[in-house]
């Protein structure tokens, strides 16, 4: 029997999830957002890995401020988008298509992000670990891996079984979510409903804590994991509305 394609892989789910992840609010965000990078290492970035960089959200503005950025991502759906909005930019900027689980390049670069709960899409946590390895690898001694994730405690705090959302072209979408496996894991299941056509998404990822993700990296290596709650260094508290991890690779 054919193995069945990871929901990731699948690049009709990337087209007709599009409008709904990466609304045109989410990229003038994404410009904020790597405002705060620099605050939140207190250390100016050259070399920049976007690990999971989707359509360019904040690959582009690094670029724009100045960094030599590497942009890798599963989707080439996304990648194309990403390409399309850099548009005649003449930005620094290396596009790639390749897998987070093997994707290296040793002592490369100064600030690795993964952002955006771009982690988490494997059913086995050593696979999670193999990428957090491999973002250890690529980092030089002293840099910088900033992981943003939706962590389990801002789930089970805020933690709705279902949901609709109606966008301004008068789309709908109809969320579920269950979660699973102990808490490890959450899983959707999406209707999109647009011109009359219903198109139906199923998909999940891991679910980590504050402590549970901070003992992962430090099982990888990594040393003086601070949390926060946001990108702009708020605390991981009862506020918290993002699980945000700052790691250090040993200088």
């Amino acid at each position: 029997m054919k193995a069945r394609t990871p929901w990731f892989e699948d690049e009709t789910l990337w087209e007709a999830t599009y409008p709904f992840m990466f609304a045109e609010e989410r990229f003038a965000a994404a410009e904020a957002e790597v405002t705060e990078l620099s605050k939140l290492t207190g250390s100016p970035f050259h070399r920049v890995l976007d690990l999971g960089c989707g359509p360019g959200r904040h690959s582009i503005p690094l670029a724009r401020q100045g960094g030599h950025v590497t942009a890798v991502d599963r989707s080439a759906f996304l990648l194309q988008k990403a390409r399309a909005r850099a548009g005649t930019e003449n930005l620094n900027i290396e596009w790639l298509q390749e897998d987070m689980r093997s994707f290296v390049r040793p002592d490369e670069f100064d600030l690795v992000i993964n952002l955006f709960t771009s982690f988490g899409y494997f059913g086995d946590v050593e696979e999670d670990l193999t990428v957090l390895r491999n973002v250890f690898r690529s980092l030089v001694p002293g840099g910088f891996f900033v992981i943003d994730l939706m962590g389990k405690e801002i789930v089970a705090r805020g933690f709705a079984p279902s949901s609709v959302e109606k966008r301004p072209d008068g789309s709908i979408l109809v969320q579920t979510r269950e979660i699973t496996d102990d808490w490890y894991r959450i899983q959707s299941h999406w209707l999109l409903i647009r011109d009359h056509q219903v198109t139906e998404i199923r998909f999940d990822n891991a679910l980590y804590s504050g402590r549970e993700l901070a003992d992962l990296l430090k099982k990888t290596g990594f040393e003086r994991v601070k949390l926060f709650g946001s990108l702009r260094g708020t605390p991981y508290d009862l506020n918290a509305r993002r699980l945000v991890a700052v790691a250090i690779k040993p200088a």
